[in-house]
Order: C-alpha cells, then sequence, then structure tokens
C-alpha cells in the first residue's frame, strides 16, 4: 500500500475531496492529525465539518483523495481491514446516541457483546470502569431518561471508549450544553487525551472549547470549498486568514482576540 506523508501521524487526509453525487462540498483537502492532537475541523455553517468527519471515520467514502490510517490507506484497503480500522475508532455522537431501553452500563457494553468474547461479568466491569473514567461511577444502572443532558454526553463518551480506541470521532460535543457543562466537557477531553494517550477530531463551532482544547485544526471555507487554513487556532488568530480571523472572533477582526 501506498505509505502516508508522515510516520507520526495518526490520520491523514491526501487530496480529499467530499462531494454528494455530482454537488462537491469539499475539494482538495490535505492535512495531518498528528498522534495525540485534539484536532479541531472548523468553519461557518454548512461548509461540510460533519460531511468531512464521515469520511474520516470511514462512514462514507471520498468522490477523490485518500485518508490514510498511519501507513494505512483505509479507503483502498478491504473491506475486513478497513473494519478492522473502524475497531480501533471511537465516536461521540452530538445527542449522545443512547439506547433508551438500555441502562447506561448496558449501553456501553454494547460494542463489547458485539465484538469481543468477553464473559458478561468481564463485560459488566468494563462497562462500569469506563463509566467511572468519564464521572459516572454508580450510575450503572440507571436509564438515560434519567440523566441530565451533559450526562447523557458523558455515557456517549464512556461508549465511545469501550473497545480502548486510538481515535475518537466528537460531532458537536457541545451542542446543547451551558457554559459550564460544556467547560467540564472540555476538561474531562483533555483528561482522557492526556490519560488515555488517545488521539481526538471534534467538529465543532464552539470558540470557547476551541481555544480551550485545540493543539491542530483545519478551517472549511464554505464559498470556496476548500479548507484555506490549517495548524494550532492560537497561531491562526494571529496569523492566519482574514476570514479565519473574523470567524475566530465573531467578526471583530484582528487584535481584538479570541475567547480564552
Amino acid at each position: 500500500m501506498t505509505a502516508a506523508p508522515d510516520d507520526i501521524a495518526a490520520v491523514t487526509a491526501s487530496d480529499v475531496t467530499v462531494a454528494y453525487g455530482s454537488r462537491v462540498i469539499q475539494r482538495s483537502l490535505s492535512f495531518t492529525i498528528r498522534k495525540g492532537d485534539i484536532f479541531i475541523i472548523m468553519g461557518g455553517s454548512g461548509c461540510g465539518k460533519s460531511s468531512l468527519l464521515r469520511v474520516l471515520m470511514g462512514l462514507t467514502p471520498p468522490a477523490a483523495g485518500k485518508v490514510f490510517y498511519g501507513r494505512e490507506d483505509f479507503w483502498g484497503a478491504p473491506a475486513a481491514a478497513r473494519e478492522a480500522i473502524m475497531r480501533r475508532t471511537g465516536v461521540m455522537f452530538q445527542s449522545g446516541a443512547l439506547w433508551t431501553s438500555r441502562t447506561l452500563a448496558e449501553n456501553v457494553a454494547l460494542p463489547l457483546e458485539y465484538y469481543t468474547n468477553l464473559s458478561p461479568r468481564e463485560i459488566r466491569d468494563i462497562a462500569s470502569f469506563k463509566l467511572s473514567l468519564v464521572g459516572l461511577a454508580g450510575f450503572e444502572d440507571f436509564y438515560p431518561s434519567e440523566i441530565s443532558g451533559g450526562m447523557k454526553k458523558r455515557a456517549g463518551l464512556a461508549r465511545a471508549l469501550a473497545l480502548d480506541p486510538d481515535v475518537v470521532y466528537f460531532d458537536e460535543p457541545s451542542a446543547g450544553l451551558d457554559p459550564v457543562s460544556a467547560a467540564r466537557l472540555d476538561e474531562l477531553i483533555l483528561q482522557l487525551r492526556d490519560t488515555l494517550g488517545m488521539t481526538v477530531v471534534v467538529v465543532t463551532h464552539e470558540l470557547a472549547s476551541i481555544f480551550a482544547i485545540a493543539s491542530n485544526s483545519v478551517f472549511l471555507d464554505a464559498k470556496t470549498k476548500t479548507m484555506i487554513a490549517g495548524g494550532d487556532p492560537h497561531e491562526l488568530l494571529r496569523s492566519g486568514p482574514e476570514d479565519v480571523v473574523e470567524f475566530l472572533t465573531r467578526g471583530r477582526g484582528r487584535g481584538h482576540g479570541g475567547i480564552q
């Protein structure tokens, strides 16, 4: 297989085009997500952030270009190899996407039941441990209807961590949360990245989260239908293109600073 451009890369996009039929959403996207990054996919509404995320996650093939996991060409690999790669990833969906008829422990147990040969006792112990990692120890037997929105997101994160993934994808993790709950979730993401050594990829337009957790980023532009900047958002705030600075300052312009 063709080698990825960077040996330390967790995920690499190489000249990727995202499209639905003949409708191009984004074109010529090339960037590297390093191991241990908290990588933000940002841009205005309708620019294709979630569509790009689906390509990286392995849910939708690109119209052109390649996605590498390490040195493996994901979309060029056989189906069995792609499935093996996807098992090394986790996803926290915007709503949490919990099964309402299952307890939190049962929700977290689902990937373990499906992909492992562990005993029910072992699965229960791992589910309890993953819930404790996200601050939900003691809530194993609660149902989603019995907990808050922020707790649902944490439970969804615990399920994303069930198979000890190398890469975890987040789709608008702070959506619907109050500022305090959103800040606590940001702190949890940082803590888990540092503790577990995982790579994190986040789609978000929340400036507070971008400046709090990002180590790297890509900015997608809806007008040109391509990326117009990438790198540490703090650096982009100082020296990035004007459209990116406008986004990062909520239209106030260069010199006003971002949300710290």
